[in-house]
C-alpha cells in the first residue's frame, strides 16, 4: 500500500524564512511546533506503511494456509471416495483419514489466526494513517499562520497536532 505524501517542503522553508526575518517572536515557535509536527509525521508514516505491510503478509498467509486446507480436504474426499468404492476400508486408510482430519483442524486454525493478525495490522494502519493526516493538516495551518501572522490559526494547528499525537498513542497502544 503506498502511502500518500503531502509536499510540505517549501512550507517549511516559507516559516523558518518568516522566523529568521523579523515578525513576531512567536513565529519562532511556530517553526518549532512545525519541525516537531514534521517529525512525528515522518514515525506516524513509517509505522503507518510497516503494519500495511505487516497486514499484507499476514493476509497473503492467511490465503496460503487456506489453500492448503482445500488441499488436504480434497485429498480426505479422495480417500473417502476409494473406501467407499472398496468394500471395506484398511486400517491405513483409516489412519490417513483421522491424520486428514487432524492436519485440517491445525490448518483451519492456522488461517484463522493469521487472518486475526491481519485484521489488526490493518486497523493499527489506518489509525497511525490518521495520525499522519492530522499532522499534515497542522503543519499546513501552521504555514498558514506564519504568512498571514494570524497567532490563533497556530493555536488551530496545535490542536490537529494534538489530534494527531492522540492517534500516534492510540495506535502504538492497540494489541
Amino acid at each position: 500500500m503506498e502511502e500518500a505524501e503531502v509536499p510540505l517542503e517549501q512550507l517549511h522553508e516559507e516559516i523558518h524564512h518568516q522566523a529568521e526575518h523579523g515578525g513576531p517572536p512567536w513565529i519562532s515557535w511556530v517553526a518549532l511546533s512545525t519541525a516537531i509536527l514534521a517529525v512525528l509525521a515522518a514515525i506516524a508514516g513509517l509505522l503507518s506503511g510497516s503494519h500495511a505491510n505487516e497486514a499484507m503478509m499476514n493476509q497473503i498467509e492467511a490465503s496460503d494456509q487456506w489453500l492448503y486446507y482445500q488441499a488436504k480436504s480434497i485429498k480426505a474426499s479422495v480417500l473417502e471416495a476409494k473406501t467407499t468404492l472398496a468394500a471395506e476400508a484398511t486400517e491405513k486408510d483409516k489412519e490417513k483419514a483421522a491424520k486428514y482430519q487432524e492436519d485440517q483442524t491445525k490448518i483451519k486454525a492456522e488461517a484463522e489466526h493469521k487472518e486475526t493478525e491481519a485484521k489488526s495490522n490493518f486497523h493499527k494502519h489506518e489509525v497511525f494513517a490518521r495520525s499522519v493526516t492530522m499532522f499534515q493538516i497542522a503543519i499546513a495551518i501552521a504555514a498558514i499562520s506564519a504568512l498571514t501572522r494570524k497567532r490563533r490559526y497556530w493555536f488551530v494547528s496545535l490542536v490537529f497536532g494534538l489530534v494527531g499525537l492522540a492517534f500516534l498513542v492510540l495506535g502504538s497502544m492497540t494489541h
